[in-house]
């Protein structure tokens, strides 16, 4: 626990770090680019931990709390708002203040432009070392009486596309399904049957789809099942119905009353709905199969339902070992056509990210779905423990999420200082200092109710 924690803490830590950074660092380099003096270039919040001043003058800051950064400019010192004449004369020609209308533009959205930059060369690197790794999106059991179901999807559908837009694998079926989350209407499903060569169409009707969820899982809410693992029992616990039936570490289930078990899903789901109910269950022991009969334990969940459990775990495998080569997917990229994927994947997660914001505002879907800085250092821990492509991935989508959010138009936000310059241009004048003080103190409630939010959210989940 303590290791986990540890590692979560220093995952965050990096992962905020390597974002603020870039961000930050977008700011710094345009900025001199424009002839701006950078007086300060801060990583982090709080008191100071180390300081330097730079060969080019700038004094370079890490401070403790990884939450942010800021570079602080000649022009810049209250702030967002700065009377030109507090700036000495021979240093006007580099205030960021008295520079044109679209350098300081340039400047404010060169930090959310960085994080983008910064998401497309790590998807870029995926695809250039890892390639595109993943399962063909091809049904592997379908939910009595689910969505699913109703549809007509069977397993041994391959999923073809979700509303026209093409699937190859079973993640991007799931990214094509979140977009749909608290909508009402139809998911277009374009399948192709096992043993067909012809396309047809699956209707699946949703309403307020998932609106409320704070961990939305698409599949489960359809009621399919994208693959499943041998039912093959790797320990039975003392005390348990399934020791008592006699079932054995490396037994194979196999069918339950009269009926194929598919697989551990499928098995648990058995179980689960059988509560005190003898089930005449079929498993294979080494070359001899055995008839065994098996009564769930009726278990009252926190909710009070009733659902059966037998005190048995699975032995663990891995994907290549159950599921066969035509199943498993791998496109190889040059560094050249490695491009064009990390440009889509960049776009398309951007329009995820803003199409979610959207959704939370006017009610579509839950704020349960935003997330603080307890859970993206547990999703950063565990993200590190699957490896180096898993952890890239999950830092590319987190970078995409911080550029999105800086450029909504809300004061002490880049993208609020760019609606201050629009406004400027449209009028032709700055916006009255009183009227952006005003703005600033409004933003910074927005954010801090946001934040607020956010780690209850954390707390929450944690309780």
């Amino acid at each position: 626990m303590i290791i986990n924690t540890f590692v979560s803490i220093a995952a965050l830590i990096v992962t905020l770090g390597i974002l603020v950074t870039i961000h930050e660092f977008g700011h710094f380099w345009v900025a001199r680019r424009c002839g701006v003096k950078v007086l300060r270039f801060s990583i982090g919040f709080g008191k100071a931990v180390k300081t330097w001043i730079g060969k080019d003058g700038v004094e370079y800051v890490i401070a403790p709390i990884p939450l942010g950064g800021y570079v602080k400019m000649l022009g810049q010192e209250d702030g967002t708002i700065t009377d030109p004449s507090h700036v000495p004369e021979h240093e006007r020609s580099q205030s960021f203040a008295l520079k044109p209308l679209w350098q300081r533009s340039a400047i404010v959205a060169a930090g959310p432009i960085a994080n983008f930059i910064l998401a497309f060369f790590v998807f870029w690197v995926i695809n250039l070392t890892y390639g595109l790794n993943g399962l063909a999106p091809v049904v592997h059991d379908v939910i009595n009486d689910s969505p699913a179901q109703v549809s007509g999807l069977q397993p041994g559908d391959e999923i073809l596309a979700v509303d026209g837009n093409s699937t190859t694998l079973w993640q991007q079926v799931t990214m094509e399904l979140l977009a749909r989350l608290g909508e009402t209407g139809d998911i277009n499903l374009t399948v192709q049957p096992e043993g067909s060569n012809i396309a047809e169409t699956r209707v699946i009707q949703i309403q307020s789809w998932l609106s409320d969820a704070a961990a939305p899982n698409p599949m489960d809410a359809l009621g399919i099942v994208q693959f499943d693992i041998p039912a093959v029992i790797n320990q039975v616990l003392e005390g348990g119905r399934a020791l008592a039936s006699g079932l054995q570490p490396g037994d194979e289930i196999i069918s339950a009353d009269g009926v194929a078990v598919t697989g551990w899903t499928h098995w648990v789901r058995i179980v689960r709905e059988s509560p005190e109910l003898a089930l005449d269950v079929v498993v294979q022991r080494q070359d001899q199969f055995l008839n065994l009969t098996i009564t769930p334990e009726g278990t009252a969940t926190e909710s009070g339902v009733l659902i059966g459990t037998i005190g048995a775990s699975v032995q663990e495998t891995t994907i290549a070992e159950f599921l066969p080569a035509e199943r498993q997917r791998t496109v190889e990229f040059s560094a050249l056509s490695a491009i064009v994927p990390a440009l889509n994947e960049t776009w398309d997660k951007s329009l995820f990210v803003l199409d979610s914001i959207k959704k939370m505002v006017v009610g579509l879907i839950s704020v349960k779905n935003i997330n603080g800085p307890i859970t993206i250092a547990q999703v950063a821990g565990e993200t590190a423990s699957y490896g180096l492509e898993v952890y890239l991935g999950f830092l590319a989508i987190l970078s995409i999420s911080l550029g999105v959010l800086n450029l909504l138009p809300i004061p002490i936000l880049d993208g609020g200082h760019l609606l201050f310059y629009t406004i400027e241009a449209v009028f032709r004048r700055p916006v009255p200092a009183r009227f952006q003080e005003l703005g600033l103190q409004l933003g910074i409630l927005i954010i801090s109710g946001i934040m607020i939010l956010a780690i209850y959210n954390d707390v929450s989940r944690l309780l």
